[in-house]
Formats: C-alpha cells, structure tokens, sequence
C-alpha cells in the first residue's frame, strides 16, 4: 500500500498547514519536510515518458491504479530539487486515493492562490508546476478503464 505524505490529503487541510507556519521561511521548510518524505519512486518507472519536461528540475511522476480500490488513482513521484519536491509530494498527497474525475477537476490556480503559491514561486517554477499537474492528468486520463480489472 503506498504511504501517504503527511496527513495533508486535501486542499483545506493544506490550507490549515500553511496557515498555521508564520513565515515563508517556516513554509519553504515544511515543503522541504514533505519532499523528504516521499515514498522513494520505483527506477522502472523513471522513464522518459513519466519526466515532466517543461520543469526546470528534473521531475517524474506516475500514475498507477489502487490494487485495494480500483477506482482510486495513486502516484509515485521523484524530483532532484528539495523545494520542488515538496510541492511534488503536497501534489501526491492532494491526489493520490482520488477517483480519476476529482483528479481531472483539480483548479491548480485555486491551489496557487489558497497556498499563496503564486506569491512565492517564481515564474519558471510556475510553469514547472502545472507541467506536473498536467502530466498527472494525462497519466490518469490514459490509465485502463475500471471495467477491465477483476474486483
């Protein structure tokens, strides 16, 4: 069974996380935190086709059906910069256990926003960052159909 980051697993209770630190510097540090302690991501699985390619790290992520509940989506993820990490891991953490619609309705500009992300990242990081919710939902999108596995 994968392991969750943190028990962070929903965009209010990130909310309440980040409120809760009082600076940037408490915030960068949890992220910090958070990247460190992401499941490690299996190497068959850093292939070319699971990197996300606009971001400036070096990012893979990938989506794999639940075995205990067919129809919850999980992800592995591996990043090699420590604050892009933690966002990788708070991005597993939001979707990861998620149906595969309330992973294709994610509002990645409401997550910028409520985390005051959009304040405190630069640009580029911008960019880097809905590349790796884009390639989720890709991934998501690309998985088998529900009907195809056995309960």
């Amino acid at each position: 069974m994968s392991r969750q980051v943190g028990t962070v697993t929903d965009l209010n209770d990130m909310v309440e996380a980040f409120e809760f630190l009082q600076d940037w510097e408490q915030r960068y540090q949890y992220l910090v935190e958070l990247g460190e302690q992401l499941e490690l991501m299996p190497e068959e699985e850093m292939i070319e086709d699971n990197r996300v390619k606009p971001c400036m790290s070096t990012v893979y992520v990938y989506a794999y059906i639940n075995p205990a509940e067919q129809d919850r989506v999980n992800f592995h993820g591996e990043c090699d910069t420590v604050i892009i990490k933690g966002v990788l891991a708070l991005l597993i953490s939001l979707c990861s256990g998620k149906t595969r619609e309330q992973i294709q309705v994610l509002d990645m500009d409401e997550v910028f926003t409520r985390l005051h992300l959009d304040e405190h990242l630069s640009p580029n990081r911008h960019v880097g960052v809905y590349a790796i919710v884009d390639l989720m939902k890709t991934q998501v999108a690309a998985l088998p159909a529900n009907s195809s596995h056995a309960a």
